[in-house]
């Protein structure tokens, strides 16, 4: 039997120190087992504190152009195919996660790549308009100076639905000089033990700012001991997960929560003609099979319009093809009892609906490792059984999608769009209203730009809390200094 592979960050802890807990994935000859730190809640306690202070120790007195240059060589190592860390990512990631293993060596190139230093100094500019902030007090417009101050403790709940999600929160803690605690997903636990060991390989003295630990879902007091110590919560993960954390979070402390969204996508006539279509289609379905729609900005459905010389039903037998071929290149990861039934339960709802109803057709075997549901008429927004499985709607316009998206603002997050420029931007205003806060290009949906605000949010401003010395306060200074005249 092999030995588990070990998860963790523990500065302070021997694993001696430390009760582990297991976690299995996988079966037969492809089984792997790792074991994950189940700390006690003192022992949570004084990490996180030890976490808070090693980092206001070493983080506050780097620059965060000093920290961006740390980064991206932790990231050179990790696109480094040669690399000790990369090739134990490779290894791991795809038995861990079920995807396979092309998918997750494609996908974790295309993100780790928007974490190298230009993207790192266009994501701090998207946020400060001077980046020196993070550093120092710096001019005010109105006047006096500013200076942006993050979390002493920024404590991380991760999903473990997409592999390597925990880069982009931690990499916004160690941009704001905050100390880190990340919560390991069950799902996941390999991505940020191996960026946190990095890390502290290639600048040791950040090996103490941050921990990566893990403890079983609902355990309600190994949470409050770590949010006891904590000045931020942020939290990735369902919206059930997200609200019972929420509840355990004081009300002095800054809780971010992202949860649980849908993406659709949209095609104008323009895209449709018979060269643009079959190309259409196939970045369409890459956005579909890309970690299997596990993400929050994956699509579910797709709207297209009439009128172009394709058809909105030859479109969606475009990429009926296009998700057959990415099976023979991508094979679907293996479906859990649940999954496995709720992509069965949403396919036979929409073949009983087909018998009666000849504009729906549905297309792939039953037994097929992805499905399209075609209609004539628009339907309302939803998730599908996910698995591959995706819904495409004929429209006449464009802007008749609005109205089906308008009701579900808190769940919209991403749009990819195919139009031409004139309507461009016409559409996104009226996307934006109805609750989209992303608009992208098919085949990009699932790979965000560096910088980009998740849930129309900013990703650094959230974290800090911005100090303020107002002119009356350099004027006072001003009169009080050894050189100020006394007035007669």
């Amino acid at each position: 039997m092999t030995t588990p592979w070990t998860a963790g960050h523990l500065p302070g802890l021997a694993d001696g120190d430390v009760q582990w807990h297991t976690l299995a994935f996988g079966d037969g000859a492809q089984r792997i087992e790792v074991r994950v730190p189940a700390l006690q809640p003192q022992q949570l306690r004084a990490l996180a504190q030890r976490v808070r202070a090693a980092g206001r120790r070493e983080l506050r007195s780097l620059r965060v152009s000093d920290i961006i240059a740390i980064v991206d060589a932790v990231i050179h190592r990790l696109l480094d195919p040669s690399d000790p860390y990369r090739l134990e990512a490779l290894r791991l990631l795809p038995g861990v996660s079920g995807y396979d293993a092309e998918m997750v060596r494609l996908g974790l190139d295309g993100y780790l790549q928007r974490f190298r230093a230009p993207q790192l100094h266009r994501f701090v500019a998207e946020d400060f308009a001077n980046p020196k902030v993070l550093d120092e007090f710096q001019p005010a417009v109105k006047g006096g100076a500013v200076r942006a101050f993050g979390p002493d403790l920024l404590l991380h709940s991760w999903a473990g639905n997409v592999p390597a999600l925990p880069l982009w929160s931690l990499v916004c803690g160690l941009l704001v000089k905050a100390g880190n605690v990340g919560k390991l997903p069950s799902a996941e636990p390999v991505f940020a033990t191996l960026f946190a060991r990095l890390l502290a390989e290639v600048h040791p003295p950040l090996a103490e700012c941050l921990a990566v630990t893990w403890w079983k879902g609902g355990d309600a007091a190994s949470a409050a001991a770590v949010i006891a110590e904590a000045d931020t919560v942020l939290a990735y993960g369902g919206n059930d997960a997200i609200a019972q954390l929420r509840a355990q979070v004081p009300v002095t402390t800054r809780f971010l929560g992202y949860g649980h969204k849908l993406g659709v996508g949209l095609v104008a006539r323009a895209a449709l003609d018979t060269q643009r279509a079959p190309a259409t289609a196939r970045l369409a379905a890459h956005d579909i099979a890309r970690y299997e729609q596990q993400g929050c900005y994956s699509p579910h459905h797709f709207y297209v319009q009439r009128g172009g010389k394709v058809s909105p039903r030859d479109f969606a037998h475009y990429l009926a093809a296009e998700l057959g071929n990415l099976q023979g290149r991508f094979p679907r990861r293996a479906l859990a009892l649940e999954e496995a039934a709720a992509i069965a339960g949403w396919r036979q709802s929409a073949e009983l609906q087909s018998f009666s109803d000849d504009g729906m057709e549905v297309l792939g075997a039953a037994d097929a490792a992805w499905s399209v549901v075609y209609s004539d008429r628009a339907q309302p927004l939803g998730p599908t059984g996910g698995g591959r499985g995706i819904s495409v709607n004929a429209v006449d316009a464009l802007d008749d999608v609005v109205p089906l998206l308008a009701p579900h603002a808190r769940f919209l997050q991403t749009v990819g769009l195919a139009t031409e420029p004139r309507e461009l931007h016409r559409l996104a205003d009226a996307l934006g209203q109805a609750g989209v806060t992303r608009i992208c290009a098919l085949g990009a949906m699932t790979s965000p730009e560096a910088g980009w605000h998740h849930d129309g949010r900013f990703n650094l401003l959230d974290l800090v809390r911005m100090v303020e010395i107002e002119a009356s306060a350099e004027r006072a200074a001003d009169a009080l200094a050894p050189y100020a005249q006394e007035q007669p």
